[in-house]
């Protein structure tokens, strides 16, 4: 089968980068795959136009580099891996820095007919933010798409049920084990100025509200004025944050807080290596699966997690125990509505149990080895794709404008002038 697969790639900081690399060449071992990113996706046309292709698959997320591929979804309709089943925020930016503020109106309006009419301008002006999550911007890509299929089944549900006439499906996401050498711990722990003997937490990924930075401090602040053996890391590019540098120093505990930037793939085993548990947290959320805690389940440590109800399924604890779930758990659940006191709770339980995290760490291992690598999820890849390529494009005339104009019409004028056939340009400005 021959696929174009639309995805960042690297050196791309996005995590959907390292996810494609990793999977492209093993569904090439069975299939022709093209990638196309940012940099080369206006060669897709007159490559699709040459020799068509059997399925085109998007790889969709609410952040800026996946904004190109909006202008193929509806022209070039295939299987749609939504990222994150809210895509409010990157619509929104992509259309509003471009000043199309007509079409981020009529576009608004056809996913959520029944919101108060006058919200755009209020996203117009500029001030979105959080609220945006309350409505998701889904329904071209839900009505457009061969097939959808999104990172977990209960998110896969509630979609079913908005969308009943959409064909949806879950893929387990995968990620490799991190790879690290025998001195990793050590070399990482002495370059941050880490003592071998500390409780070394950890946070990974983009550094962001959502991430609950400011909790994190918050709880970590009075853990180390219980303890001098503690130390917190900040693995990401903190460049969204332009607060964290103050609100780390105005703490008294400001030296045992590191902060690395942005962290290589290569070396993200490194510090996995050298902590002792990860601070997985979300709030909002766009209903993401986390590759960066799958990432630390498979390197075998123990995890917390925002206890949001699409993660239900998850075997986890509460920070003091509790009733124990049917499968050994693999987290603890941090209740977004105690969050401070949950998450002081779980971390000082942490670095006051050494057994306790080498348990869970133990049991998410297996958990990621059983469900979460990249065979499992290759396997999940062939079967839907075949349902994909199978399935017919959806036939759908109310399409906002900006998806339907391809901008050709003069083009197209010209040529019949000279009598020249027309190419068949499928591509809009959306």
């Amino acid at each position: 089968m021959r696929i174009a697969w639309f995805s960042p790639l690297p050196p791309a900081r996005s995590g959907i980068a390292p996810y494609s690399a990793d999977l492209v060449p093993r569904l090439a071992q069975a299939h022709v795959v093209d990638t196309f990113s940012a940099t080369n996706a206006r060669d897709f046309v007159w490559r699709a136009r040459r020799d068509p292709y059997d399925l085109v698959v998007y790889q969709l997320g609410n952040a800026p580099c996946h904004d190109y591929m909006w202008a193929y979804l509806a022209a070039y309709p295939g299987l749609v891996v939504l990222h994150d089943a809210r895509l409010h925020q990157a619509r929104a930016r992509g259309l509003l820095q471009q000043e199309r503020f007509d079409d981020y109106r009529r576009e608004f309006w056809y996913d959520h007919p029944d919101a108060r009419r006058d919200f755009v301008e209020y996203a117009v002006a500029g001030l979105g933010g959080p609220i945006y999550y309350c409505w998701p911007m889904l329904r071209v890509v839900m009505r457009t798409a061969r097939l959808v299929a999104v990172h977990n089944p209960r998110v896969a549900a509630d979609l079913r049920q908005e969308f009943p006439d959409t064909a949806i499906d879950a893929i387990r996401l995968g990620v490799a084990p991190p790879a690290a050498d025998a001195s990793a711990r050590a070399r990482v722990r002495a370059a941050l100025g880490v003592p071998g003997d500390a409780v070394l937490f950890a946070a990974f990924g983009k550094i962001t509200a959502e991430k609950r930075i400011d909790a994190i401090l918050r709880a970590f602040d009075t853990l180390a004025r219980e303890r001098d053996d503690v130390h917190l890391l900040l693995a990401g590019d903190a460049s969204d944050d332009p607060a964290l540098a103050a609100a780390i120093a105005s703490s008294a505990h400001a030296p045992r807080v590191h902060v690395s930037g942005y962290v290589a793939d290569d070396a993200i085993g490194g510090c996995l290596a050298a902590s002792d548990a990860c601070l997985c947290l979300r709030w909002p959320t766009a209903l993401e699966t986390s590759a960066s805690w799958l990432q630390c389940l498979a390197a075998a440590r123990p995890t917390l997690v925002s206890d949001l109800a699409h993660l239900v399924d998850i075997p986890t604890i509460e920070p003091l125990g509790g009733r124990a779930p049917a499968a050994d758990p693999i987290a603890i659940r941090i209740d977004l509505l105690d969050e401070d006191a949950a998450l002081l709770l779980a971390m000082r339980r942490l670095a006051d149990e050494p057994r306790l995290r080498e348990t869970l760490g133990r049991a998410g291992h297996a958990y990621w080895s059983a469900h979460h690598t990249l065979d499992v999820m290759a396997g999940d890849y062939e079967r839907l794709i075949a349902r994909a390529a199978a399935r017919p494009a959806p036939v759908v005339s109310d399409l906002p404008s900006h998806f339907t104009d391809d901008h050709s019409g003069k083009a197209r004028e010209i040529m019949a002038a000279f009598g020249i056939a027309d190419f068949g340009l499928q591509i809009s400005d959306s």
